[in-house]
């Protein structure tokens, strides 16, 4: 089974998780606070980097993929969506940068495209990819033109050769509701000239179809993958999947919520 580890949690979100050393302020593009939550409680403010210090971070996820592969994996995924650090770079409701850093497309995108270079050149290429969610907004990190930052990166990484480029559709599922927006990832799937692989709520029939229609190469499940372990046999068989509890998906318990969820009995087929 191919391995490979995604990077995003090392430097937190602009809100902070309260679980950095010694009181430090989460980094980010901007020191710019997240808008209190709707109990009121107030997130700890974010420290903008400066521009020399951009050089280190690059370096710490370089680092982090050599690490990766000596630790036995096959690959890394460089978690740039949701909110998080290479997110805030991207996302002009967030970036209010004026260094080469900042302002225009081009400049929020560097970044970003410069930790897929140095990544590339440490562990290769063929072993890199990349998620991004463009129509997203988690904590406040939204766009004003979602689809030309999604598309100016889909053209910029392909002088990278990544092996893949993975998109969160403008089509999500949330602990609230599930959002069906009108905007596509088609422009991106087209300009990009690698593996294109999509991911939002996506079920059995929906993502046989995307596949059928040439709208990815591939489909990624989260959790319902979490919820079913051996989730490919049950969507070969259609057979019946376990329903996941979202209570249960930022616990630190090593076995509730992870490695409990029941595997589809192996007479099932035979019955079916």
């Amino acid at each position: 089974m191919t391995k490979v580890v995604s990077f995003f949690v090392r430097f937190g979100t602009r809100g902070g998780f309260q679980i950095l050393p010694n009181g430090q302020a989460p980094v980010s593009s901007t020191d710019k606070p997240l808008s209190p939550s709707s109990d009121g409680s107030h997130f700890s403010p974010p420290r903008r980097l400066s521009t020399e210090e951009i050089p280190q971070i690059i370096n710490d996820f370089r680092l982090a993929a050599k690490n990766a592969m000596e630790a036995g994996f096959d690959g890394v995924e460089l978690h740039a969506a949701h909110g998080y650090l290479v997110d805030q770079f991207l996302k002009d409701q967030v970036n209010d940068r004026t260094d080469n850093y900042g302002g225009s497309l081009e400049n929020r995108c560097r970044f970003a495209l410069e930790l897929v270079e140095a990544v590339s050149e440490e562990i290769g290429a063929d072993r890199v990819g990349i998620r991004l969610s463009p129509f997203a907004d988690y904590n406040e990190s939204g766009d004003s033109n979602p689809e030309g930052l999604g598309l100016y990166m889909a053209e910029s990484l392909n002088k990278y050769g990544i092996l893949y480029l993975h998109v969160v559709e403008p089509r999500m599922k949330t602990a609230w509701e599930k959002f069906e927006c009108t905007e596509s990832l088609l422009s991106m799937r087209k300009a990009f000239k690698g593996t294109f692989i999509v991911a939002g709520g996506y079920g059995r029939e929906d993502g046989n179809k995307a596949v059928a229609e040439n709208r990815a190469d591939l489909v990624a499940y989260g959790r319902v993958f979490l919820a079913n372990p051996d989730l490919p046999r049950r969507f070969e068989l259609n057979a019946p999947l376990n329903k996941y509890d979202r209570n249960t998906f930022y616990t630190s318990d090593p076995v509730v919520g992870y490695t409990d969820y029941p595997f589809l009995d192996q007479t099932y087929d035979k019955e079916t």
